[in-house]
């Protein structure tokens, strides 16, 4: 399998991760097989990050540092993307963590179901002390992508592994979105190439990470925008799965006081039929004073999670 892994070029973004790089890139150097390359895209740091991947470079060929002025995780994934010598790209956030592991699951999954877009293993969320699994669907191969996006995590940016030429055939990463990204592309490939999944547990992905992108809140600067990969004519389920993702982006946009781009989205979005509790949940909140949002949406939440554990 180690020709498999020659193919695979490790993409990761930097951005002001000092205190957890040196660690990401070990879990890397540290796999079973070894990817072609692994390469960093300083996307701006200020807290002398890049530091510490040059020095990390500077004894390892297969470390490459490259460097652009602050623009954003997307511009930076499409950057390196656009670098990368291989036939695939392992994306992996600077914080998170890969299992010994990883290279070699993906190599053998795609050496069993060739010609995916994406490729993914399971995962372990890691909060401070805790550790819980990911709700990842429990069977090996070719899924029906959106059918199980409904209520599983299918992909997440740091246990996904793409075709490189179909993932800058569709564009890449949508640059300038804030939220919603990840899913964006998602969808684009699951509506042109099958996607791969092994339910082994092979990623820590950090809930507490230095400068998380979904955890910081700011205005989009986008001509892209979930609405755009609506399609009437879709006879999967892929509109539903951008209905779920548009609403609980708006609802974290209401939390902050994004209230026209909320209620824009519970308008567009009304069309779901698998996710009117949280359309209602999202005009509920966005009628309420910003200031009364993030309490009242933490109660909500957890009474339903009270609800659900008894079987109510």
């Amino acid at each position: 399998m180690q020709s498999t892994a020659n193919k695979i070029s490790v993409i990761i973004p930097l951005y002001n991760k000092r205190e957890s790089i040196a660690r990401t890139i070990a879990s890397v150097v540290a796999q079973s097989l070894v990817p072609h390359e692994i390469i960093v895209m300083n996307d701006g740091s200020t807290d002398g990050s890049e530091e510490t991947v040059r020095e990390l470079a500077a004894s390892n060929p297969k470390i490459k540092l490259l460097h652009q002025p602050n623009a954003g995780v997307s511009v930076a994934r499409n950057r390196a993307i656009e670098a990368a010598e291989g036939e695939y790209v392992a994306l992996l956030d600077g914080d998170d963590l890969w299992k010994e592991g990883y290279i070699a699951e993906i190599c053998r999954l795609i050496e069993r179901y060739p010609d995916c877009g994406a490729y993914a293993t399971g995962f372990y969320i890691v909060d401070g002390e805790q550790r819980v699994k990911g709700d990842t669907p429990q069977m090996e191969g070719p899924i029906d992508f959106f059918a199980e996006a409904q209520r599983h995590y299918v992909l997440i940016p740091s246990a996904t592994t793409l075709n490189r030429n179909l993932t800058l055939q569709l564009g890449g990463f949508p640059e300038g979105m804030r939220m919603g990204e990840d899913q964006y592309l998602w969808t684009l490939i699951a509506r042109t190439a099958k996607v791969c999944i092994s339910p082994e547990p092979l990623i820590e992905y950090s809930r507490s990470a230095e400068n998380r992108s979904a955890a910081i809140f700011r205005p989009e600067q986008s001509r892209h925008s979930l609405e755009e990969l609506y399609d009437p004519d879709a006879a999967d389920l892929s509109n539903e799965y951008l209905a779920r993702v548009a609403l609980g982006k708006a609802l974290i946009q209401s939390v902050k006081g994004g209230t026209n781009e909320a209620r824009h989205a519970a308008k567009f979005f009304a069309y779901t039929r698998l996710h009117r509790r949280a359309l209602r949940k999202l005009r509920l909140l966005n009628a309420l004073p910003v200031k009364w949002r993030a309490t009242a949406l933490n109660l909500y939440n957890r009474a339903a999670w009270i609800i659900s554990k008894k079987g109510l």
